[in-house]
């Protein structure tokens, strides 16, 4: 009997449960940190002050369009006031398709070989000269002309009468598609004269012509603030750039990556004799 007891006693304890480990105990702070609720810990997010920029933060300004005739100054700075005139309807709509036909068949179009920094390329667009002086740019020439055709001199004698300015030279541009172009540029070259006029006519497809102001000295050249401007130039439309816009603005003709058809565009100027 007193066996039994002790083998019940002997099971009854390997039957105990075991006793698990205390979990530990979390990491509290020490009798020397920060007293609970305390701003001074280290450790939370932290919080930032705005810090006004150094420089003034600037923005692009959106581009201009002209589309209607009329007359826009477009500046007036130091050097003096910039000037468009635009006449979208100068000449009737036969007419214009008429010498448009005539001047795309009939003119002595050639591709130019410009040259920059020593290295040849051909211009992107086809040319021909009129005038009874050379003209230089782009470090080529074209030779004096004095042949002009009848279409040209009856559009010079429209052009006089309806600017009141006289004219002696033509530079003829063919835009055959939407990739042929002319990057920018302002025509200041020195057979020009000081603050020239050029009168731009348009015959055939629209293109949009383009205008960026000169950037101040300070700018270092860099175009990205400067004001801008966008005229699509139509079929039989007349635009004229006077007073300092060949200063303080270039102008262009960019690619267009769509259907284009062909365009001329005759610009009426007055060439001097270089000395």
């Amino acid at each position: 009997m007193g066996d039994k007891r002790q083998r019940a006693r002997v099971q009854g304890c390997w039957a105990q449960p075991r006793v698990r480990p205390a979990p530990p105990k979390p990491n509290c702070p020490s009798a020397s940190g920060p007293a609970p609720g305390s701003t001074s810990w280290k450790a939370g997010p932290r919080t930032f002050e705005f810090q006004q920029p150094s420089k003034p933060i600037r923005e692009v300004p959106p581009e201009k369009v002209i589309e209607k005739s009329g007359v826009y100054d477009i500046s007036h700075g130091p050097s003096g006031l910039s000037r468009l005139r635009l006449l979208t309807d100068f000449l009737p709509q036969v007419d214009a398709d008429w010498m448009f036909s005539t001047l795309l068949a009939e003119l002595p179009w050639s591709q130019k070989t410009n040259y920059r920094q020593g290295e040849a390329y051909e211009e992107p667009r086809l040319t021909c000269w009129y005038g009874e002086l050379p003209y230089t740019y782009s470090n080529s020439t074209l030779q004096a002309n004095s042949q002009w055709h009848p279409v040209l001199s009856s559009l010079r004698a429209a052009v006089e009468s309806h600017s009141g300015c006289s004219f002696n030279s033509l530079l003829c541009n063919l835009y055959r598609d939407g990739k042929d172009s002319i990057a920018w540029h302002s025509d200041n070259e020195p057979s020009l004269g000081p603050r020239p006029t050029i009168a731009s006519l348009s015959l055939g497809d629209t293109r949009l012509f383009s205008l960026r102001k000169q950037p101040a000295p300070e700018e270092n050249g860099d175009y990205t603030y400067v004001e801008r401007l966008r005229i699509p130039l139509s079929h039989g439309s007349l635009l004229m750039m006077e007073g300092c816009t060949q200063d303080d603005w270039q102008h262009q003709v960019a690619k267009e990556y769509h259907d284009r058809g062909p365009r001329i565009n005759l610009t009426f100027r007055t060439i001097h004799p270089e000395p």
